[in-house]
C-alpha cells in the first residue's frame, strides 16, 4: 500500500498500517496547526499525551513564566513512540472528546 502525501514537509513512516485514522495510510485529512512537543504519557491505547512548553510575559512582574500545555494526540500504528520522544503533530478533525491532533512525525534528536 502506497503512503499518500499529506501536504506537510514530514518524512513518511517506513512501517505500514491499517489504521483508518492514519494520515499516511488511512483517510484522515490534516489541516491547521502543526506543533512540536514531548511525549509525557503513553498509557492510552493508540494515543499519547504531549506537552508543549512556552514562555508567557507577565507585565506586573516584568518577567517571563514558563507554561505547559498538554495535548491528547492520536498515534497511528505505523509510528512507535516512548515517553520522552519529541514528536511533530498536526491538527485534524475530532477523533474523540479530547483528541483533535494526530502524530505525523517522530523528530530525530
Amino acid at each position: 500500500m502506497q503512503a499518500r502525501n499529506i501536504g506537510l514537509d514530514v518524512s513518511v513512516p517506513e512501517k505500514e498500517c491499517t489504521d483508518p485514522h492514519c494520515p499516511f495510510h488511512g483517510n484522515l485529512p490534516v489541516r491547521g496547526q502543526v506543533l512540536t512537543g514531548k511525549v509525557i504519557s503513553t498509557a492510552m491505547t493508540r494515543s499519547v499525551v504531549v506537552a508543549r512548553e512556552y514562555q508567557q510575559y507577565i507585565p506586573k512582574y516584568e518577567r517571563k513564566a514558563t507554561k505547559i500545555k498538554k495535548y491528547h494526540v492520536h498515534v497511528p500504528d505505523c509510528i512507535e513512540l516512548r515517553v520522552g520522544d519529541t514528536v511533530r503533530f498536526a491538527e485534524c478533525r475530532k477523533l474523540a472528546k479530547t483528541i483533535s491532533f494526530v502524530v505525523v512525525e517522530k523528530v530525530k534528536q
